[in-house]
């Protein structure tokens, strides 16, 4: 016996260590995401680059240096032609350094600042992209796993109602016909079973998808999400939009860059500098130095009016960017809320009045099928309606946490 219970123990222990726990919530799906999706690795990538550009925009451009032989034929000195360094007329050696015009580095880190802060703002909207398409197809997951849960509990139901009816048929207080549709209500009710699991692997593969793991990778069964908000005021929801919606503060960062590049563009119309030091050293004679000084003459003036007419438009259209990603997610937000609130309405009605009352008709016609006061058709039609309300019930709840899952995304509360 000890012998038996040791190993029913072990296997007891692998069973629960080989359950999966990862799907049981959203926001575990989301932090695992966070490592493993590779397309916001990708994005996280491409952030940590842009970042690293900064420090490489305000820094002086390498220095050259230069050899040149003079001479190499030796027609001068009547020797043979060469090419090794003092074996001609003249050697020179030559360092020359770019300098910049005044303002334009610090001009060049700027906007490559700005880039980056733009990076790290389309990084939150890909993440909050990911997060939301997560949150949402958990919550269909969710959705499906309780409909099968309702399904196997009708089911069930069902077929205690086969049994007692074939029960009286046997005992000739009951006609063929109201056991053949209780048995053809059963089977439409499997067939609705097949459906919805198919429907439940379907959105796991889905989530397995944007984790990166295997499609037939188990997940663990959904726990309830967390209740409902108490309160959700419209106007502090609009008020979040404006200034935490990852799409507008991408936009206004957008702004932030073009503001930059102009002024940089227009820093373009000063000069930059060149300075070089030359060593001359000709073949038996004295060497002698040459420090030397380049301007660049800034001759193209329709390319550079060009140019400034460019990032003119270019911050035109970052502003213009940002009022239309401010109204887009007003517009959004408008229409999620108003499923919200139709939804909270709805699962209202449903738990206080509709859900209530299909009960009390079940129960009232079950206890009336005892008694013989209604025959079959009336208790396999209230239990009919209490499924489908509780279906409705299910759905409406699903649409209100979409909704609410929208919300959080368009004010920037998605994590």
């Amino acid at each position: 016996m000890l012998a038996l219970m040791l190993g029913s123990g072990g296997a007891y222990s692998q069973r629960s260590s080989d359950a999966p726990t990862l799907g049981s919530t959203a926001q575990a799906l989301i932090d695992y995401a966070r490592q493993s999706n590779p397309g916001f690795a990708a994005v996280r990538a491409e952030t940590s680059a842009a970042h690293e550009r900064v420090t490489p925009a305000g820094a002086l451009p390498d220095p050259t240096f230069e050899v040149e032989l003079m001479d190499a034929t030796n027609t001068m000195t009547g020797r043979s032609a060469s090419l090794l360094p003092g074996q001609v007329g003249e050697t020179r050696y030559r360092i020359t350094q770019s300098l910049p015009g005044w303002g334009k580095r610090k001009l060049a880190t700027k906007a490559a600042e700005a880039q980056a802060t733009q990076a790290d703002a389309m990084r939150d909207v890909a993440w909050v992209e990911l997060a939301a398409k997560i949150e949402t197809l958990w919550l269909r997951y969710y959705a499906a796993d309780r409909e099968l849960d309702l399904n196997r509990e009708a089911l069930t139901l069902l077929q205690g109602l086969e049994d007692l009816s074939l029960t009286r048929y046997r005992l000739g207080l009951l006609p063929q016909q109201a056991v053949l549709r209780m048995q053809r209500e059963i089977t439409a009710q499997r067939l609705a079973f097949v459906d919805i699991e198919q429907r439940r692997n379907g959105l796991a593969s889905g989530l397995n998808g944007l984790l990166s793991r295997a499609h037939d990778a188990p997940l663990a069964e959904p726990v309830d999400p967390a209740p409902f908000p108490e309160r959700l005021e419209a106007g502090t929801l609009f008020e979040a939009v404006a200034s935490a919606n990852p799409e507008v503060n991408a936009a206004a960062f957008g702004i932030d860059l073009a503001h930059a590049e102009r002024e940089r563009t227009y820093q373009d119309r000063l000069p930059d500098f060149a300075l070089g030091v030359r060593n001359n050293r000709p073949y038996e004679g004295k060497a002698s130095w040459d420090v030397m000084f380049e301007v660049m003459i800034p001759l193209q003036q329709s390319s550079r009016r060009a140019k400034e007419r460019e990032s003119e438009y270019m911050l035109m259209a970052a502003q213009a960017r940002r009022e239309d990603a401010q109204a887009r997610a007003s517009g959004e937000l408008g229409t999620a809320w108003s499923m919200y609130a139709q939804g909270r309405e709805t699962l209202r009605l449903l738990d206080h009045t509709l859900l209530p009352q299909a009960q009390a008709t079940r129960d009232a016609s079950r206890a009336a099928l005892t008694t013989g006061t209604v025959d079959f058709d009336s208790v396999i039609e209230a239990e009919r309606q209490l499924i489908d309300i509780r279906t409705r019930r299910l759905q409406a709840e699903l649409d209100t946490r979409l909704a609410l899952t929208e919300i959080k995304k368009l004010t920037g509360d998605l994590k």
